[in-house]
């Protein structure tokens, strides 16, 4: 059984605006402009990171960001500032810094934030930066063309990419050129990412097949380790308990009567419709929306559907949209198979976010 019916299974009120009718087709300057930290990191830096104190890695990365941003922030060619902590990243303790830096770790241990500080402590008409999703730079690359997108990019100090992922073989070449060509022209890169830049596409592709262009990726980059829990749930309680469809449909209707931007839509209906949409465009599919309501959640086995689920999760996080649903708990959205698959670590970062967005969305 296919895991999106067809959108018959529409379900919400005439009154309540759905985001199955709505269509983004974002300029390709739109996408440049978006090229920026979301909102809920729109106010992000170094010092409102509060590292935990039994993960030494986290404190160590927030001093080494910051001396990248000392070493960046005076524009293209500036190397000043380097200091001891920019040899923490160095090869055999004499070899300079890289033009690049690599935070792994796991989900929720603040690697978007120090991405979002770096940004913000760098970005400047002296030292203009930009900050965006893996997804949102291959999707640039494609509508304004490789040549294009080189060019707008190389203009940049600092090109930060959030979610560094190498899901097929297309994309591994792709943006092995790409930051080959930034590097080159003397922009710097951070990323941030689950997995070890030598270990990008491992469980999904062949990805000794493209070892080289994988390789090349690793080489730009000094990477560091953020070790931790999970942020969003130290100290909190469980995640609540799903409402009902009349609850969820209530809910929506009290914070449109509020004047609030919510949607209201079936989740098979908005599975089907995500698939007509391409991932780049979810931020737009979002505008002007303040809160999301969900009927019908279910476990989604379909691979190619869970993606899309954990793109727009990622993108309602940004927004810090709360959520409403019924149906089956947020935590058991992705069966095993997928939860133990190549794309677990993306799966469980969607629970983790999903679920701090219910909370809000129970409490208000």
């Amino acid at each position: 059984m296919p895991d999106a019916t067809a959108l018959d299974a529409v379900e919400t009120t005439d009154a309540v605006p759905s985001l199955v009718q709505r269509d983004p087709r974002p300029s390709p300057q739109r996408l440049l402009d978006d090229l920026v930290p979301p909102p809920h990191f729109a106010a992000a830096s170094f010092d409102s990171y509060r590292p935990d104190p039994s993960q030494p890695t986290q404190a160590e990365a927030v001093e080494a960001l910051r001396d990248r941003a000392e070493r960046w922030s005076g524009g293209k060619g500036s190397k000043g500032g380097r200091g001891g902590l920019a040899r923490l990243f160095s090869r055999g303790g004499g070899e300079a810094p890289k033009e690049g830096i690599y935070l792994d770790g796991g989900f929720g241990v603040g690697k978007t934030h120090l991405l979002t500080s770096l940004f913000h402590a760098v970005n400047s008409p002296s030292a203009p930066a930009a900050y965006g999703t893996f997804v949102e730079y291959t999707n640039l690359a494609g509508a304004l063309g490789f040549r294009q997108a080189v060019e707008a990019l190389s203009a940049k100090r600092l090109v930060c990419i959030d979610e560094f992922e190498l899901d097929d073989p297309g994309d591994t070449v792709l943006m092995s050129r790409l930051l080959r060509e930034l590097s080159d022209a003397g922009t710097a890169l951070a990323a941030t990412s689950n997995t070890l830049p030598d270990a990008l596409g491992e469980g999904r592709f062949a990805a000794e097949d493209f070892l080289r262009e994988i390789q090349a990726v690793a080489s730009r980059f000094d990477v560091h380790r953020v070790d931790g829990e999970d942020y969003r749930h130290r100290g909190l309680p469980a995640p609540p308990e799903p409402a009902t469809d009349a609850e969820v449909r209530e809910r929506a209707s009290q914070r449109l009567a509020r004047g609030e931007g919510v949607v209201l839509d079936s989740f098979d209906a908005l599975l089907a419709h995500l698939a007509t949409v391409h991932p780049s465009r979810y931020g737009a599919l979002l505008d002007g929306v303040s809160a999301v309501c969900w009927t019908g959640v279910r476990p989604v086995s379909d691979q190619s559907v869970a993606l899309r689920l954990v793109v727009l999760g990622d993108r309602m996080y940004d927004r810090d949209l709360p959520l409403v649903a019924s149906g089956a708990p947020l935590d058991q959205l992705f069966p095993d198979e997928l939860m133990n698959g190549g794309y677990r670590k993306k799966y469980a970062r969607a629970v983790s976010r999903l679920t701090a967005l219910a909370r809000e969305g129970s409490a208000s």
